[in-house]
């Protein structure tokens, strides 16, 4: 049985050409890219190629005095993390994060309130947008000050697009630093890393179709990061470790591939999602569509099938040859409901019920068609408690 995969936000399957280019890239068997020797200063030249294409890619600044950074980190939990501890590390104040952030974000908050650090957060409505003027009036009042807001771009469970550049603007009027997560986001909506006036941006590799296990943090010129890992001096000793030149590269072929088609798959991943919700509507009229009224990222769908329960319909279509997930993958194997849609004040019935559907730009029209009537097969087969 052919699986019709929908798990997109959790990882993307690798692109073929980054598979051939990573390939023939492994072929050249590269030294360590800190010695100083002929073939470690090859492997350097490499790895520095892929980050200045990245740096590009992300709209940053690559040229004068005031270039912006990126660190290569192993995926964008420890960059999410990286971002966290180290803006917070030497700044007074609390740390400000948003209640439907990814849990590599709520994580870091959480063990910083642990050690002594108080910790806000800003809510969100119901249509999924985080509450920019709680921002504003916590920047204002808050005695001990801000240390660091951390604001992810979309939500990786409903895809809706949050208010970062306006974040962005009240972060730098007050001198705070501001942090996005854009793991979901990059290389699925036109983004550019200055525009958005954040001081970190999270990006990863898997969820554009490159290799796992690598990711980065960009960081506006000047920011400086306290680290968390030692030992080394690699990446100006704010993230040491022996970087990785052919992850490096196949990270940056990925991006450059999905940049010089960004229009095209946005607009095909939209139409499905746009095909996909409609008819999920005419099948289940009684299902609620998180963030349906919010700006949200082409290709992520949230469907709360109130009711249903999420993880026998998730294992139910599973069995039938659809691959979808009940929330975050980070979460994967937790039968906690969803922190998202509770924020969001979903009823009980609703976030019990939710599943999320995320396309790429690979997903035909026949792979919805075909998953959709597996959906109502599954719907019909599993009981629904109406009360």
């Amino acid at each position: 049985m052919e699986v019709i995969y929908l798990d997109n936000n959790a990882t993307t399957l690798i692109d073929p050409r980054v598979v051939e280019h990573m390939s023939q890239m492994h072929s050249e068997r590269f030294a360590n890219p800190s010695s100083q020797h002929t073939a470690g200063r090859k492997a350097r030249k490499v790895l520095e190629i892929a980050r200045e294409s990245l740096l590009q890619a992300c709209g940053a600044r690559t040229v004068g005095m005031e270039s912006d950074q990126l660190l290569f980190t192993s995926g964008g939990t420890e960059s999410n993390n990286l971002a966290i501890f180290g803006l917070a590390a030497n700044r007074p104040g609390c740390i400000v994060v948003s209640r439907i952030e990814h849990p590599s974000v709520l994580g870091a908050a959480e063990h910083l309130r642990l050690s002594g650090r108080t910790v806000r957060f800003l809510d969100c409505d119901r249509a999924g947008a985080v509450d920019v003027e709680q921002l504003r009036t916590l920047i204002e009042k808050e005695r001990d000050g801000v240390a660091c807001v951390s604001l992810m771009l979309a939500n990786n469970e409903t895809g809706v697009v949050q208010p970062v550049l306006e974040a962005g603007d009240l972060c730098r009027r007050a001198g705070i630093p501001l942090h996005t997560d854009a793991v979901q986001g990059f290389c699925k909506i036109p983004l550019n890393f200055r525009e958005l006036c954040v001081d970190a941006m999270t990006i990863t590799s898997h969820k554009l179709h490159g290799p796992l296990g690598i990711g980065a943090l960009v960081l506006r010129h000047g920011v400086q990061l306290a680290p968390h890992h030692f030992g080394g001096f690699q990446q100006m000793g704010m993230r040491p470790g022996t970087e990785m030149p052919v992850l490096a590269s196949g990270f940056a072929t990925a991006v450059g591939l999905a940049q010089s088609d960004l229009s095209r798959r946005e607009s095909h991943m939209r139409s499905l999602r746009l095909r996909f919700e409609s008819a999920i509507r005419e099948m289940v009229p009684w299902a609620v569509i998180a963030g349906e009224d919010s700006e949200r990222l082409p290709h992520t769908s949230c469907i709360a099938f109130a009711g249903v329960d999420r993880q026998a319909l998730q294992m139910a279509l599973d069995q039938i040859g659809v691959a979808c997930s009940t929330g975050s993958a980070c979460a994967s194997g937790s039968s906690q409901p969803s922190h998202v849609l509770q924020a969001m004040k979903f009823s009980l019935l609703e976030v019990q019920g939710a599943v999320r559907f995320s396309l790429s730009f690979e997903t035909t029209t026949e792979e919805v068609d075909a998953a959709l009537q597996k959906i109502g097969q599954a719907l019909d087969r599993l009981p629904r408690n109406r009360s």
